[in-house]
């Protein structure tokens, strides 16, 4: 068990900001300590107990994974470059049929999984006919599109038009035992949370039980990164009593070194691949910020070069010429690594995140190829479910699914 947390470590977990815990650090609610060895501001294991939501840290569970006790099939929509689809594969899925309307991403699938049922078309196109009764799981992750309200309450017919009602429109049809969908957290908040309460009504005249939508931390899943997914699961009404696990969290965090470089997650140091430059005067500002540094920690003068009118504005914008740390998570990547809003830059080296190194990030094997050009195949990495996470949700379907079996199993032999 890990002993000591950094204020950075501290943060993500709580999802508190450094201020925050530095106010509670003045009011004496959470004081640091420093670190017997390198005399840093530490958190000790001991002083976190006091947070329930930090009881996984505490746990000795082992994360032994169930095999299926049958071949569960599922059908995956807006399927991108297939991190969503792979870790359900990882945990024994077989996926029966794959779509996504971005012609780069399937191109990515194909080239990875030739014998995946892969269509590259617009999901409202789609002849689902002929996978009824075959289908135990839909999932996808479907954007989020506000809807037009007339001061009703809005039912499947309500949603034409929109892509969730193509998603939609597949459970209606194919009844899968349950569904789980995945979303970025703004979900939750978008139109003041009335498209996550259709979507959710929707599903529930549509014959479902949706639980209670959760933010799952990749961090929390052996994912190095600042990653947060919004995951909605809805389970067939007549299959209702049996629980669905959310996956537990590890006890352990792992930081950028634990991916790029040789360790428990990789057996090799990240392999050399293509990647974007900063521009001549962009790198030389770059090259001044120290590692998990950002604009702040430049010369005042440069600060105002490189920020020009946002330098006067308020807010950290702490993304901006954002250098990443070893000993620490990376931020969420984005579909592109050299954005000046959203910096990624390596630890050591003055220039963005390769493309390997992007995949890596998202826990994709350094297998997985990735078609199109670069700019594509950094869109496609940045828009995936990290693999690892995905691993562990498809796990707790595979669980899921096997306990509705048994008892059918069960069921069947008190019968005869």
């Amino acid at each position: 068990m890990k002993e000591y947390y950094s204020i950075a470590e501290v943060a993500d977990m709580l999802s508190v900001s450094k201020e925050t815990l530095r106010r509670w650090d003045r009011n004496g609610k959470l004081r640091p300590v420093r670190h017997p060895i390198n005399n840093y501001r530490v958190y000790h294991i001991e002083q976190l107990r006091e947070f329930e939501q930090l009881g996984f840290l505490f746990s000795d569970r082992k994360h032994v994974a169930e095999k299926p006790l049958r071949k569960y099939q599922t059908i995956e929509l807006f399927a991108g470059a297939g991190g969503l689809a792979l870790g359900l594969e990882n945990a024994g899925l077989e996926c029966i049929l794959l779509n996504d309307f971005d012609k780069w991403a399937c191109e990515t699938l194909k080239l990875n999984r030739p014998n995946w049922n892969v269509v590259h078309d617009d999901v409202r196109n789609l002849d689902f006919s002929a996978y009824k009764n075959k289908v135990d799981i839909i999932t996808g992750g479907f954007p989020c599109q506000a809807f037009s309200y007339a001061g009703k309450k809005l039912g499947f017919n309500d949603t034409r038009g929109t892509l969730f009602h193509a998603y939609a429109s597949a459970v209606k049809e194919l009844q899968p035992k349950i569904c789980v969908a995945e979303n970025v957290r703004g979900l939750l908040t978008h139109d003041s949370g009335r498209t996550i309460e259709t979507m959710i009504s929707v599903l529930s005249d549509l014959g479902y039980t949706v639980l209670k939508p959760r933010i799952m931390k990749a961090i929390f899943y052996r994912v190095p990164q600042k990653r947060e997914r919004l995951i909605i699961v809805a389970i067939r009404n007549d299959l209702a009593q049996t629980e669905f696990n959310f996956p537990e969290p590890y006890n352990k965090l792992y930081a950028l070194k634990d991916v790029l470089k040789k360790g428990e997650l990789y057996d090799c140091d990240v392999p050399k691949s293509e990647g974007q430059k900063y521009p001549k005067r962009k790198k030389e500002i770059m090259d001044l910020v120290p590692q998990g540094g950002y604009w702040r920690d430049l010369p005042e003068k440069i600060q105002k070069e490189y920020m020009l009118k946002s330098y006067y504005l308020g807010g950290g914008k702490t993304g901006m010429a954002r250098r990443m740390s070893w000993e620490e998570p990376c931020l969420t990547l984005t579909c592109s690594p050299a954005q000046k809003q959203t910096e990624r830059c390596h630890p050591e080296e003055t220039r963005p995140f390769t493309v390997r190194e992007y995949a890596r990030i998202q826990t994709f094997p350094d297998s997985w190829e990735f078609a199109g050009s670069m700019t594509q195949q950094y869109k496609q990495i940045g828009n995936a479910v990290p693999v690892n996470l995905a691993y562990e949700i498809g796990t707790s379907i595979v669980n899921f699914l096997n306990e509705i079996e048994r008892s059918e199993t069960n069921s069947e032999a008190q019968a005869a």
